[in-house]
């Protein structure tokens, strides 16, 4: 999983030849959603901004830069105070200003310009699931992209689910978020590749989203590298 810390050394090491980055976000719900992001390190961008239905927005990026992108959707304004009942990152604003998100939630995860040259990019199930999203490489790329498709909400286990207010189902929880035991979470004695093994939970995530990180050690199938430079393609409800 592209993480923040992913290279210990990465704050304090210097890349030549430093680009701008463009990630094109587009929802393609049938409602407006709030996508959010959280920057691991390098330039602060947008942290939160409203997008209808069939609108796309763009962020542009300096790299080396590493961060998530994640959807937040059922949200409100009352009181002056902002909320999502999927997402929400707690700072009762439309921009997250630094705050994740409250998961469930589908990560989109980046770390840009890593060290040999290289962007590393991911869709992420382990916090769960609230939306499909697809992550494409632009421009010309020979680059792979990922993505988690499906609507796990409509087949999510019942001991998983999480309700809205109306009854409707928004989110998947993870085993680790649901039950919070070793085994799930890949901690204490479960805490190294080979002590951490898929379970019949990650296993329900990854038959549905092939590509995506269904736990924590599932690099093998679900970390994608691309040439630094490229541009990416965020699509919510592909």
């Amino acid at each position: 999983m592209v993480l923040d810390g992913m290279n210990p050394n990465y704050r304090t090491k210097h890349f030549a030849g430093a680009h701008s980055t463009t990630f094109t976000i587009k929802n393609n719900c049938p409602y407006t959603i709030w996508p959010a992001t959280l920057t691991g390190q390098g330039q602060q961008i947008s942290t939160g901004f409203e997008l209808p239905s069939q609108a796309t927005t763009t962020l542009d990026v300096t790299a080396p830069w590493s961060g998530r992108i994640w959807p937040r959707f059922v949200c409100s304004n009352a009181d002056g105070k902002f909320t999502c009942n999927s997402g929400d990152c707690g700072s009762g604003d439309v921009a997250c200003n630094g705050a994740g998100g409250a998961p469930p939630t589908t990560l989109a995860e980046f770390t840009l310009a890593a060290p040999g040259g290289k962007d590393f990019y991911d869709v992420s199930l382990v916090d769960g699931f609230n939306l499909p999203v697809d992550v494409t490489p632009q421009d010309g790329s020979d680059c792979s992209s990922t993505s988690c498709p499906v609507d796990i909400n409509a087949r999510c286990p019942p001991e998983l689910l999480v309700k809205n207010t109306d009854g409707g189902t928004i989110g998947c929880k993870s085993a680790c978020l649901a039950f919070n035991q070793p085994q799930y979470c890949c901690t204490g004695a479960y805490g190294s590749p080979q002590t951490c093994p898929p379970t019949g939970y990650s296993k329900f995530f990854k038959s549905n989203c092939p590509q995506a990180y269904s736990y924590a050690y599932d690099d093998t199938s679900s970390l994608f590298t691309c040439q630094a430079g490229a541009n990416y393609a965020i699509t919510f409800c592909p």
